[in-house]
């Protein structure tokens, strides 16, 4: 898949960021602050919209919806965008309780929360794609910048089966690594997370065995270190020695990264790797229509790919009974599903954008969202 994007395009996401700068120097509410901010075009660039939309959700939409946001504002004057990244889980809850009018979730609705949700919209609620990432595995150990581990090792680090950075399944895979006889301490999400339910997916699937929970939003193990949505993980991983923990890439920075093992090759957490696992994994074929939801392959052996993976979503409804929410909810995530909106948060999150398929499907998708 190609990633690369024509400078118009990269332009775009260039301005929305700046946008969203601009706007943050002047409000009471910036960037960095609290979760509310502006976003990018939308189908409606003439400025034609008006009135204002919530969402709750996602801590790794984050900076995406940053970037989306100030694109939408921009070329929608009369738009507040509002967004709470209070995870995953409780976006989900707020949608299904009507206190959002869409949700970000790093996993798509269950069985009971498309019925649950279904009472509140009055008709299907849909799950759209719209952010491809992949989750790093982030670790900070003294003079070790980066590792080689197996789903497996990874699965034995996290169930606490792996205690020490210098175990033989840790110096197997990394014979070039200076490791020290320290103790490994793994730290989880505190807060329902769909970043914690892929991780937990891929370590099922792909674990070999040694991870026996299946995947949840809700860290299955008692007690451990733990941090509250992505920026509450990573300052926990950065505040301790000899720490290791999962995130959205993108919120990395200078810590540690792993790369896991697929097939016989190493592969690390980038954009273009992400985009070959999603490449090779089919759709949920028991969803609704326009409900677009992507089974990741966690196992598989394509080359370049990295499972580790989250496939982020928006959540609406299919029909609102508010004509003109509709409108505003329609425009926002068909500008996030647009080639601008999807360059927009890779410059600002590094995500891959979503491959032409599964674009003309959330686009469609998007499109079809009315108002009663």
């Amino acid at each position: 898949m190609k990633l690369s994007l024509p400078s118009r395009v990269g332009a775009v996401a260039l301005a929305g960021v700046l946008a969203l700068s601009l706007t943050a120097c002047g409000s009471d509410d910036p960037v960095g602050d609290s979760p509310s901010a502006s976003g990018t075009t939308g189908g409606n660039g003439g400025g034609s919209l008006s009135g204002e939309i919530n969402g709750v959700g996602s801590s790794a939409q984050e900076k995406a919806m940053d970037a989306w946001r100030a694109g939408f504002q921009s070329a929608n004057p009369d738009v507040t965008v509002n967004y709470d990244p209070q995870g995953s889980s409780a976006g989900r809850t707020q949608f299904i309780e009507g206190g959002a009018d869409w949700a970000g979730s790093d996993s798509a609705l269950k069985p009971e929360e498309l019925t649950q949700a279904k009472e509140t919209c009055k008709s299907d609620a849909i799950d759209i794609p719209v952010y491809v990432s992949p989750i790093a595995v982030v670790f900070n150990l003294d003079g070790v910048t980066s590792l080689n581990l197996s789903a497996e090792t990874i699965a034995k680090i996290f169930s606490g089966k792996i205690t020490k950075w210098d175990d033989e399944a840790i110096k197997a895979d990394n014979p070039d690594a200076t490791l020290p006889s320290s103790d490994i301490t793994p730290v989880h999400r505190q807060d329902g997370s769909g970043t914690t339910k892929n991780f937990t997916d891929y370590l099922n699937k792909a674990g070999n065995g040694a991870w026996a929970d299946e995947a949840g939003d809700d860290w299955p193990l008692q007690g451990g270190e733990s941090g509250t949505g992505t920026s509450g993980l990573i300052q926990a991983v950065q505040g301790g020695q000899g720490t290791i923990g999962y995130a959205d890439e993108s919120a990395a920075g200078s810590l540690g990264k792993v790369s896991i093992k697929v097939g016989d090759a190493f592969v690390g957490p980038t954009a273009e790797a992400a985009a070959v696992a999603v490449d090779a994994s089919p759709r949920d074929d028991t969803r609704g229509t326009n409900d677009v939801v992507v089974k990741v392959d966690r196992t598989t052996t394509a080359a370049g790919a990295y499972p580790l993976i989250l496939v982020s979503y928006a959540v609406a409804c299919s029909t609102y009974p508010d004509a003109a929410k509709a409108d505003l909810v329609k425009g926002l995530i068909s500008f996030i599903v647009s080639p601008e909106g999807q360059a927009a948060s890779q410059a600002a999150a590094g995500s891959a954008p979503l491959p032409d398929a599964l674009a003309a499907d959330a686009k469609t998708a998007a499109d079809a969202i009315k108002g009663a």
